[in-house]
């Protein structure tokens, strides 16, 4: 049992990571590297960056996020499988990396990567018999391995022979790793030479275990490593003892306990140390008590004092905490009539808002109507389509007016269901544009889109929807005659993407626009609406900052305005 276990301390004290053959990888690198330069991807770079340097927790998020966009290409995606794998392989993400390893093709340049680290993967997952079948796969491809990466990959190779009890397997596998590992590298050859002698003395192959014990124990002696002085020491004093040599049994076990007592001795000292310190401490102590003594007789005088002195203090505290509840009664008061004064100059101006663009509207309604009917009566069917396409106008117009007295009053009353999550930005955009073919069909004009590339942003969808028909309807509204509405989309940033839309219409004046731009810090106690600054873009402003987004404005009078969203891109 004893030898079991000794067995079992050194097999499986570690298990190496497995390394990728030098040449298959300087080709990955330089395969990796064109990609970059070509694609000019910043998430693809990224992760390769910090692949390069063994950071895998950023590695294996920007590998994360390069798969959110459109790959092309059976190379690029084998490389990025592959530092995928990689990454979350050293995370522990096991099953993650194999899904990310499997997924790699068996082109020439990644097979013998790919099987090695199949071999790695299962071996974590403790399925035995798959890594045994992906190591020798591994094996037949190994010619161009280096020595590193052969020694650690038979060194795996064998720990899975063990798990499975195939012990002149696991040997044969430990031999070749022995094979390769250089006279100077002591630490790694003890270690092998003890695994090896493992296994042969857990079949009872004495004769070719203690030679190999033997070995391990005189190369220890060279070495720093304490651990590695007890563990071969105790090694050998467990061999001798089943070999009935007492006498040296007991001289191996002194050892080791000597070795173990240069570890006892540190304690010691530092056990030695405390207690020089505790005593100086009783001393302190000592001159503590009499110093107190000295002190009695004045403790007595004091006491008065004390007390006198703590009703003083109870008293002044009281007063700060009554003065302190007053302030907060105060500062209350103030918030509430602040607060009162906002809602009242918010109530003004949104009877302000319905009062003086409900009168407009509802006057050409009425005109059309009285021209509808003339035109009824005269039989003017062209006349009745144009009165009727100016209704639908006015109409759709009103409409989105009162939409956005009705967005506003519940925004302004916390009752808006604002919900921020992780959406694509192109169906937002579809989604509202669908409901502009008639409006814009009727007003002669025309929208074209150009997306670029899509991406995940992180908003509440429907008030991004609010603040797209606003500048939708300002733009048809504003169009002198025929127009053209042009609308983009892409990525603006690594943090931010971006929706563009340009119209052709009668544009805005440097003046106003100014104001509007200048909407951004501005809250709607303090617009004044004679200024030319409507409710629609003030509602526009706080969606979209409340989106943490940036909303801005260019504009040239008589060649049309380009209105910028910028909203903020999943970290997901």
């Amino acid at each position: 049992m004893y030898k079991f276990c000794v067995f079992f301390l050194f097999c499986f004290n570690f298990i190496l990571a497995q390394s990728k053959p030098q040449d298959d990888l300087n080709k990955f690198y330089e395969i990796a590297d064109s990609i970059c330069l070509v694609s000019k991807d910043p998430f693809f770079c990224k992760a390769l960056k910090f692949y390069r340097e063994h950071k895998f927790d950023s590695s294996y998020v920007y590998s994360n996020k390069v798969s959110l966009n459109k790959i092309s290409g059976k190379t690029y995606q084998n490389v990025l499988n592959y530092i995928q794998g990689v990454s979350a392989s050293n995370k522990k993400l096991y099953k993650k990396a194999l899904n990310s390893f499997l997924s790699i093709s068996d082109d020439r340049y990644f097979l013998s990567l790919k099987k090695s680290k199949l071999g790695r993967v299962y071996l974590s997952l403790k399925q035995f018999d798959k890594a045994i079948i992906y190591y020798s796969e591994w094996e037949k491809l190994s010619s161009n391995t280096d020595l590193k990466s052969k020694k650690n990959a038979y060194h795996n190779f064998a720990l899975c022979y063990i798990h499975t009890r195939k012990y002149n397997k696991a040997k044969e596998y430990f031999n070749k790793g022995l094979a390769l590992i250089e006279l100077n590298d002591t630490l790694t050859l003890i270690k092998a030479k003890m695994n090896l002698a493992n296994i042969y003395y857990n079949q009872y192959l004495d004769d070719d275990a203690i030679p190999l014990f033997e070995e391990a124990y005189n190369l220890a002696k060279s070495c720093s490593d304490v651990d590695l002085k007890q563990y071969t020491a105790q090694n050998m004093a467990v061999v001798e003892r089943n070999r009935k040599r007492y006498k040296e049994s007991v001289t191996y076990y002194r050892e080791f306990i000597k070795w173990k007592d240069s570890i006892w001795n540190r304690d010691r000292i530092w056990e030695l140390t405390e207690k020089d310190k505790q005593f100086a401490v009783a001393q302190k102590q000592q001159e503590i008590i009499i110093q107190e003594e000295k002190l009695k007789r004045q403790r007595v005088v004091q006491k008065g004092l004390l007390f006198g002195a703590s009703g003083l203090l109870v008293f002044i505290g009281l007063l700060g905490f009554f003065y302190k509840k007053l302030q907060k009664k105060n500062a209350l008061i103030t918030q509430q009539k602040e607060d009162l004064a906002i809602a009242n100059k918010t109530k003004n101006y949104l009877f302000s808002v319905v009062s003086h663009d409900l009168r407009s509207p509802m006057n050409t309604i009425k005109h059309q109507h009285q021209q509808l009917k003339k035109h009824i009566a005269n039989h003017n069917i062209k006349g009745i389509e144009e009165a009727n396409n100016t209704a639908i106008t006015v109409t759709e117009s009103t409409s989105h007016l009162l939409n956005n007295v009705l967005h506003w009053s519940l925004e302004q009353s916390n009752q808006m269901v604002f919900s921020q999550k992780e959406y694509p930005l192109q169906p937002i955009i579809k989604h509202v544009l669908h409901g502009y073919e008639n409006l814009v069909e009727a007003n002669d004009v025309s929208i074209t889109t150009n997306f670029h590339e899509n991406a995940l942003v992180s908003v509440d969808r429907e008030s991004i929807k609010i603040v797209l028909r606003n500048i939708l309807d300002n733009a048809v509204k504003y169009m002198n005659g025929k127009g053209k509405i042009t609308i983009a989309s892409g990525i603006d940033s690594e943090n931010y993407a971006y929706i563009s839309i340009q119209d052709t219409g009668i544009g805005i004046t440097e003046e106003r626009l100014e104001k509007i731009n200048a909407l951004k810090g501005v809250s709607i106690d303090k617009i004044n609406r004679s200024e030319g600054v409507g409710l629609g873009l003030i509602l526009c402003q706080t969606l979209v900052k409340k989106n943490q987004g940036i909303l801005s404005f260019e504009s040239v009078v008589n060649e049309g305005t380009n209105v910028i969203i910028q909203l903020p891109i999943s970290n997901q």
